[in-house]
């Protein structure tokens, strides 16, 4: 049987993904020699990731993201926004609050004064 899926190699890791790994690496203050003793690669092949010259092999890439404290998850393609709208929530905080109409969301924890809310009263 033929297979409708046509395989493509990557020429290089998406420019987020990328932007991403190095960003946490450089939050922790891990040089890319750092970063490639935690994970067993040279220096050089760390550079490669981050610039795009250099594709990893699934494994690799797997044991990037979580010496990074991150994951690899597959999200249906009809989530993804919702995923995004979490992602970018909990990474600008600020940016979520309405400041307006004073709603916040269920998660939200103390700001400007007011107490976390108890699981009681959820």
């Amino acid at each position: 049987m033929v297979s409708p899926i046509k395989p493509a190699r990557l020429r290089s890791l998406p420019e987020t993904m990328r932007h991403n790994l190095k960003e946490a690496r450089l939050s922790r203050a891990w040089s890319q020699v750092e970063l490639g003793r935690r994970v067993g690669l040279p220096q050089m092949h760390i550079s490669g990731i981050e610039i795009g010259k250099i594709v990893p092999r699934f494994n690799t890439l797997l044991d990037l993201v979580r010496v990074l404290d991150f994951d690899l998850v597959l999200v249906p393609r009809v989530l993804v926004p919702a995923v995004q709208s979490l992602i970018r929530d909990q990474r600008n905080p600020e940016d979520s609050r309405h400041a307006d109409d004073g709603e916040q969301p269920l998660y939200a924890t103390a700001v400007g004064g007011q107490s976390e809310i108890s699981r009681d009263e959820i």
